[in-house]
């Protein structure tokens, strides 16, 4: 297996265990994004993990804005709304998927 197929693999779950569960939490509360931040900070441990996520994703865009124009790659904007829409756990493996299949086209 080719590591730029591994890196889209990642991507299933990178997608699917955040939102299983998102998806019953909005289910239940509906988009409210006031209650959902007071959630996540409501504790300890919590906060900390949110804040990791939160630096994760920041490192990540700048990253991806970096690294994309050094290599001229052609929309490295859709890692940045999975960053946004799902978080690290999906954008990071899809910009490293697109990274990684931009370099294996430029090898002979």
């Amino acid at each position: 297996m080719k590591l730029r197929h591994l890196y889209l693999l990642l991507c299933v779950p990178g997608l699917l265990l955040p939102y299983a569960q998102l998806l019953p939490w909005l289910n239940e509360h509906g988009p409210d994004l006031p209650r959902l931040v007071a959630e996540l900070f409501s504790t300890r441990i919590g906060a900390f993990f949110g804040m990791d996520v939160l630096v994760s994703a920041l490192v990540l865009l700048v990253f991806i804005a970096s690294e994309g124009r050094r290599l001229a790659m052609r929309r490295p904007w859709v890692a940045v709304v999975a960053t946004l829409l799902v978080g690290v756990s999906l954008g990071l493996p899809l910009f490293l998927y697109q990274r990684q299949a931009k370099l294996d086209a430029g090898r002979p």
